[in-house]
């Protein structure tokens, strides 16, 4: 029911947050669009294949967001475990995401994945290669 009640409220126009809602807080950045195709590409070699990043920061010093469109390369595996929270969105190819605890979790086209800072580290790879937009 609480979706519903989100969606409504979008849909009339409004973005009231839905009683007993804790809302992200997002500020000091002006509306801004990106073109990605223009943002210096940075490379960052894994255990095997490499991520390219093109990276943006927004907001105040003490509340920075950072916001990328990544790409790995197929064969890539990252060369660290990382505990850094995310909000990752595949928007081409798979991965896989491996946890501490020994889980591997697909990542495809269309699917996203969400975690807070220091809550489960996590590792990824992919055979075949993956764009991803993330946000963290």
């Amino acid at each position: 029911m609480e979706n519903r009640t989100r969606y409504e409220a979008r849909r009339r126009g409004t973005d009231a947050p839905v009683p007993g809602e804790t809302e992200m807080k997002i500020s000091e950045i002006p509306f801004v669009t990106t073109d990605w195709a223009t943002i210096p590409v940075e490379r960052h070699a894994g255990d095997s294949g490499e991520a390219t990043w093109r990276v943006q920061h927004f907001g105040p010093a003490d509340n920075r967001i950072r916001v990328r469109m990544v790409e790995y390369s197929p064969g890539y595996v990252a060369d660290h475990w990382c505990s850094k929270g995310h909000i990752i969105l595949c928007l081409e190819g798979e991965m896989e995401t491996t946890l501490a605890d020994g889980r591997v979790l697909p990542l495809k086209a269309g699917m996203s994945y969400q975690v807070a800072d220091n809550a489960e580290a996590h590792r990824s790879a992919t055979k075949t290669g993956a764009k991803l937009f993330i946000v963290d």
